[in-house]
């Protein structure tokens, strides 16, 4: 059972949503929308859904950042169920790809975050295993993952006092592909020392010690990875496969007599079309996969054959995470006016990769199927579903059978107050750069932030310029600042270094900025991206968390945009003033500790990390032994804690401080 725990109960529009949005999903309703303004905790809405419903769920998010955000939320309001992780496991990927223009192949390269392999395999073990589960993914969850029959029919159960002999046990494991080890035992391998073998899952930090005794299983013991302190004893363990794509050695015999007659197929084709290199090519490569399929039951790049180990008709959509979760799941798509068009996109672009790949003789046209699923697939697979967004799109409204309204924040916070004012300015009035400056003088005098956007990296970049000659202290932010840079100007900004930042796109998701009291749009009337009636309300929405927010749009047009941003935000507005004042509400603005916003943006390079670890390099080498021990300790709990980016930050000083002991350690 789903047990929601909260130190406090659901206000201000909370209530009536939670309970129309259940009221909806009794009826049978497939899609809904819940229209939550920024602060109004909609996080919290969906908890208390999926408590009343005691359903499985599934919440997408358009990035990394944010979904670990939710789940560390999620994981708040339910300390005592399933809450995983699901997003894509590589720190850096570059996808297997062929330009024909230069004649470069671009083999696929990955590095793999061991400790997001470890939570997505967390996520689907838990899928197979218990209904109270979340799960918070990002637009991964519509890749291909392998069969779920097939990885559950995989698993291996060893009782104790069982008959169970130690060779069979490790040949399982073999099969399962957990590799053997005589050195430590990490997640996915096992050690066998005479009557005793120890295994790591792929899900967990923990040993596990089984003993035999006359081809029995005598005892079954759980250790700590890193002590080997005994924690309990087990009388049985389940272990799930070392990886998501796993066959039968019935279905792989079948699978190979299908690749193969594929790739004659191909080559025949290649050779008939005078393409002899493409099909000595294709020949060679394949023969090569099908050989390490035949041996060792897994090769590189196994995943561009899933479709003859899964037994698909050409075209048919492949396995996904979504085929993990039982029938009646729920799904949330957060932020659902970007991460729907993200995942529509998806389809397209691995699709022109993989046509140049299969034309000119690296891959096999099955490869095509091993895909992301299209935006239909996915709709078809997800069940009822609500959509939660500030500005959802027409589309959302259009499908769904009712708009909850979350507008009332329990903050008591309201949406900032507009005013509109000339570009040009005229005899009476000033334009919108000579009227700004006195209002961000007003905003700095008081202690406060001001945000500036602008349409153009030129126009930023000059602002700035008069602005700081202006004896402002400002910077500014667009697509060429690096992300390092961006560190050092957002945590600058909000510790009152800088007062002012100009930028072209300050929507970036999780730019959470409650010292900003003045947001100002230039040039607010040049319709386009940056000037849409969503983008405009999501940037109104930047100035929500502070109790003074006041937002001017520059403009001398009133386009269709601004007038529908103005009046959504001024009917939002009201109905918050309104509730204030009815139930003696005074908002506060929100406070959060300034260093959150180094969390919210990517790991450093060498040399900067040399610099913060300047007295920590100068040490002995066993003093460096012992700081790198206790980094990677840290380097894990934030891991476990999904805090990624601080995980990261450690990564590189652990990576420095190897390099550094390396060096003390080598010969004269």
């Amino acid at each position: 059972m789903f047990n929601l725990k909260s130190t406090y109960q659901p206000a201000g529009d909370q209530p009536q949503a939670i309970s129309k949005l259940v009221g909806g999903l009794q009826r049978g309703d497939e899609r809904q929308t819940l229209l939550g303004v920024t602060g109004s905790g909609k996080t919290f809405t969906m908890a208390n859904i999926i408590a009343q419903t005691q359903r499985p769920a599934l919440v997408v998010a358009h990035n990394k950042t944010l979904a670990a955000q939710l789940c560390n939320e999620f994981r708040q309001f339910f300390p005592d169920n399933a809450v995983e992780y699901f997003v894509s496991y590589y720190d850096y990927y570059q996808p297997e790809a062929y330009l024909a223009r230069t004649d470069t192949y671009i083999e696929k390269e990955a590095q793999i975050n061991d400790e997001i392999d470890r939570l997505r395999h967390a996520t689907t073990q838990a899928l197979l295993s218990r209904r109270d589960t979340i799960v918070v993914a990002s637009v991964s969850c519509i890749y291909s993952v392998g069969s779920p029959e097939e990885y559950q029919a995989s698993m291996l159960h060893i009782s104790a006092n069982a008959k169970t002999p130690r060779d069979v046990t490790m040949h399982q494991l073999i099969d399962m592909q957990f590799e053997r080890t005589t050195a430590d035992v990490e997640r996915g391998t096992f050690r066998v020392r005479g009557d005793i073998l120890e295994v790591m899952p792929m899900n967990e930090e923990t040993l596990y010690r089984v003993e035999f005794t006359d081809e029995h299983v005598a005892s079954i013991r759980e250790l700590d990875a890193v002590t080997r302190r005994h924690k309990k004893d087990h009388g049985e363990l389940w272990l799930f496969p070392a990886r998501h794509y796993m066959t039968a050695p019935s279905v792989r015999d079948r699978a190979i007599v299908g690749i193969r007659t594929e790739m004659k197929e191909q080559v025949a084709t290649f050779e008939k079309e005078g393409k002899l290199l493409e099909a000595e090519r294709l020949q060679r490569r394949t023969t090569q996969d099908m050989a390490m399929i035949e041996q060792t039951g897994f090769c590189s790049g196994i995943e561009n054959y899933s479709r003859w180990f899964d037994g698909r008709k050409p075209g048919e959509p492949p396995y996904t995470l979504l085929d993990f979760f039982p029938d009646d799941f729920l799904t949330f798509i957060d932020e659902s006016h970007v991460t729907r068009p993200q995942i529509g996109a998806m389809l397209n672009g691995d699709k022109a990769r993989k046509k140049n790949l299969i034309d000119f003789g690296f891959r096999l046209p099955s490869a095509a199927d091993n895909r992301p699923l299209s935006y239909d697939e996915f709709d078809a697979r997800i069940g009822q579903c609500i959509y939660v967004s500030a500005t959802p799109s027409e589309r959302e409204i259009e499908e769904s059978t009712q708009v909850v309204e979350q507008v009332i924040r329990p903050t008591g916070l309201v949406d900032p107050e507009i005013l509109v004012r000339s570009v040009t300015g005229s005899k009476d009035a000033p334009g919108q750069v000579d009227d700004l400056i006195p209002r961000i003088k007003e905003r700095v005098e008081g202690g406060d932030r001001v945000l500036v956007t602008t349409l153009t990296k030129k126009m930023a970049e000059d602002l700035s310029a008069f602005l700081a000659d202006e004896g402002m202290k400002v910077g500014y932010l667009h697509s060429d600042i690096q992300t390092l840079d961006r560190i050092k100007i957002l945590t600058e900004f909000r510790q009152g270094v800088i007062d002012i930042v100009v930028g072209v796109n300050l929507l970036r998701e999780g730019l959470d900025l409650p010292e900003v009291s003045l947001v100002a749009i230039l040039d607010a009337d040049k319709e386009g991206f940056l000037r849409s009636e969503t983008s405009l309300i999501q940037t109104i929405g930047r100035a929500a968390r502070n109790v003074r927010g006041q937002v001017v749009l520059y403009a001398d047009t009133m386009t269709g945009s601004l007038k529908r941003a103005i009046k959504e935000t001024e009917r939002r507005r009201k109905k918050q003033l309104a509730y204030n004042k009815e139930h003696g509400i005074t908002p506060a603005t929100i406070v959060h500790e300034v260093g959150d916003i180094r969390q919210m943006f990517g790991a450093r390079d060498e040399e900067s990390v040399r610099d913060i670890l300047k007295i920590e390099l100068t040490a002995e080498p066993h003093e460096i032994e012992e700081v790198i021990k206790e980094k990677e300790a840290e380097m894990k709990h934030a891991a476990r804690e999904l805090d990624f980016e601080t995980a990261a930050i450690l990564r590189d000083e652990v990576a420095v401080l190897q390099k550094e002991l390396a060096k003390k350690d080598a010969p004269p």
